[in-house]
């Protein structure tokens, strides 16, 4: 038989543990605490997604998607791609972010999230612009999904011909 193996934690990791979610869960109030005063609104889609950016001058960098952080709410290279027209321009650390995302998938929430970005920055700072349009930032994708037609499996996958 297979023994169980249990993992014991002492009371003092447990301690930091609890101060660490602490930690977190302040810092994420102290966040939203800063989305105050003037903004500039834009918005960017992909697909069925659209996401709502608003821009606030003079933050510390700080992105909040749907009221989570930007890294928790698109894990992996999610976040990267999302600064990458900070990252472009320079404008790293000079603002906050506040974004609302609905519809579509989490690719396509990606890339409007990255648009309206983009856009937000390019009403900022005109300057950015050649910057923004040479990495493609300021272009929306329009592919959408071909709808499916009548007989067919899909929009264009047939079923399989039979001589006889």
């Amino acid at each position: 038989m297979a023994e169980k193996k249990t993992k014991v934690v002492s009371e003092l990791e447990e301690s930091t543990i609890e101060e660490e979610t602490q930690e977190e869960k302040n810092s994420s109030k102290n966040e939203t605490a800063e989305f105050s005063g003037t903004y500039i609104a834009t918005v960017g889609r992909r697909k069925q997604a659209v996401a709502q950016v608003r821009l606030y001058e003079g933050g510390k960098g700080a992105i909040m998607i749907n009221d989570m952080k930007a890294a928790d709410y698109f894990p992996g290279e999610g976040y990267s791609i999302i600064t990458q027209p900070l990252k472009v321009t320079g404008h790293q650390r000079d603002f906050n972010f506040s974004v609302l995302v609905k519809g579509g998938g989490k690719s396509g929430q990606i890339d409007a999230v990255k648009l309206g970005i983009a856009r937000a920055v390019l009403v900022f700072d005109a300057n950015s612009k050649e910057a923004l349009k040479a990495n493609g930032f300021l272009t929306r994708d329009p592919r959408q999904v071909e709808r499916k037609k009548p007989g067919l499996r899909k929009a264009r996958k047939r079923p399989q011909w039979s001589k006889r």
